[in-house]
């Protein structure tokens, strides 16, 4: 049987675009996910970046319940195809990347990311990197050939095949990434709590912070997955967050998604930085000439006037990579790139007494981590109190879960009528009680309007899940929060 990409995600309803393919578990069937990484090698293929039978390709994994079959559907069809699967277990998808990106392979991560346990996804990377909006075309267009004989009527494998063996030096060499470089004794004399809950990179986390220095404890460990959004934090992970706190035992909490590539920090205070300040903060931690960062996030990145250049892009990875690139190539020494989910992106090498940390152009949440924890340490400072050097600006973000993209998409489509002036009148009809006067719109991505008060609402479907997407900005934390929550349930209504 033969079928192209395209008409897969018809008849599975699972999205494939440039984060990979992502949708419920039960549709991503063993066929569906060995189709689509056979298509994803055969685009490598046409552009050169696998040559010949034996090549290895790398895979690993997050600790969903579909995982490892999922993992086992993706090995299988490397195999099939004559490369070398290397099974890289349960790792943090920046270990994944990183592993690839060094031994010059395709590397490919089973996650759904932090989205609940009844989806899955596999996110795909090539030899040189991040898979970016050129690629998608390529991969879409693909027609991938089947054997019917090796699936079952309801999709899976009809006999399945043992799992390959895991290797675990990914994990081993995304440890030693940052033990290499930091001193020993980095962190000595901080307190970190490491809030575990199913996160594949918790005990990554805990290795690395304790080998530094710092004294360790982990919290919160479960077997259950935990869906945690470091851009939508649940409620219960805030009054966790306030509760460890509370005991006094800690400078700081950290703790990040699902597949580990987005971070949570907190203060001493067990208040959850917002993604986008974190990001503000380990700039400055790695003196960063030029940053990269999606339209959506904050504004103190300008306000605080710290960095030489500040790059706004549309949001998503791929798009922030793409300016990091053009920075580089214009000239700039150390170059960075963070989004609102807290991910963070090091595209240059950063050299300091006779070490190396080698540029990583993929989200990753241990650097963020380490900056800020080493940038309060340097300056003498708490955590709360390098958030409060800040410019008073603070953002917040909620989404509308289960909401259909085509409905999100005629939402925005009611606010873009070609008349800008029409289009602020109606954009006050709906939030000028919230906000006031609209003096700026701007449809980099999805629909951001700046009132003249210099507060923000951003509406946004999201580019991976049936959610409609809010991120609010104005001159306090619980402001920020009541703009979002209002904007949300008029949008709702």
């Amino acid at each position: 049987m033969k079928i192209s990409i395209q008409e897969l995600m018809i008849r599975s309803g699972v999205a494939f675009g440039t984060s990979g393919a992502r949708g419920l578990a039960t549709a991503m069937t063993d066929q569906v996910c060995y189709a689509y990484t056979k298509g994803f090698l055969q685009y490598l293929e046409s552009i050169g970046e696998l040559k010949c039978a034996g090549e290895r390709v790398a895979g690993g994994g997050d600790f969903r319940p579909s995982t490892d079959r999922v993992m086992t559907a993706v090995c299988r069809a490397a195999a099939d195809m004559g490369y070398a699967p290397v099974n890289c277990g349960k790792v943090p998808s920046p270990a994944v990347a990183l592993f690839g990106l060094e031994n010059k392979i395709p590397a490919i991560m089973v996650t759904g990311s932090h989205i609940p346990d009844d989806r899955n996804g596999i996110k795909f990377n090539k030899a040189t990197g991040e898979v970016l909006k050129e690629d998608e075309k390529g991969m879409s267009s693909q027609i991938v050939e089947l054997d019917d004989a090796i699936f079952g009527a309801d999709g899976n494998f009809a006999k399945p095949k043992p799992a390959h063996e895991v290797s675990p030096v990914a994990g081993e060499n995304y440890v030693m990434r940052y033990l290499n470089f930091f001193s020993h004794d980095a962190l000595k004399g901080l307190r970190i709590g490491v809030y575990q809950h199913s996160a594949v990179g918790r005990d990554v986390l805990v290795k690395i912070l304790s080998h530094l220095g710092a004294e360790v404890t982990p919290l919160g460990r479960s077997e259950k997955f935990i869906p945690v959004d470091t851009e939508a934090i649940r409620p219960e992970d805030v009054q966790l967050a306030h509760d460890w706190a509370a005991t006094g035992k800690f400078d700081a909490l950290v703790s990040a998604d699902g597949d580990s590539d987005r971070p949570l920090v907190s203060d001493e205070k067990g208040n959850w930085l917002r993604g986008d300040v974190a990001g503000i903060l380990c700039a400055k931690y790695l003196e960063a000439d030029s940053i990269s960062t999606p339209v959506s996030c904050n504004t103190a990145v300008e306000k605080c006037g710290w960095f030489k250049e500040i790059r706004r892009t549309r949001i998503g990875s791929p798009f922030v990579i793409v300016s990091m690139l053009e920075a580089t190539a214009a000239g700039a020494k150390r170059v960075v790139g963070y989004e609102a989910n807290g991910g963070f992106l090091l595209n240059s090498d950063i050299e300091t007494d006779g070490k190396k940390l080698r540029a990583l152009p993929t989200r990753d949440a241990v650097i963020v981590m380490l900056g800020i924890l080493l940038l309060a340490k340097s300056q003498k400072k708490t955590v709360s109190q390098l958030a409060a050097d800040l410019p008073a600006r603070f953002t917040a973000s909620d989404r509308l879960k289960n909401f259909a993209t085509k409905k999100s998409q005629a939402i925005l489509a009611k606010f873009n009528s070609g008349s800008e002036a029409s289009d602020k009148i109606e954009i006050e009809k709906m939030f000028g009680a919230i906000c006031g006067t609209v003096t700026g719109l701007n449809r980099t991505d999805g629909l951001r309007i700046t009132f003249a008060n210099e507060e923000v609402i951003h509406l946004r479907p999201s580019g991976n899940a049936p959610e409609f997407r809010c991120y609010a900005e104005a001159a306090t934390d619980e402001r920020a929060r009541e703009i979002t929550a209002l904007a949300l349930a008029k949008i709702n209504g």
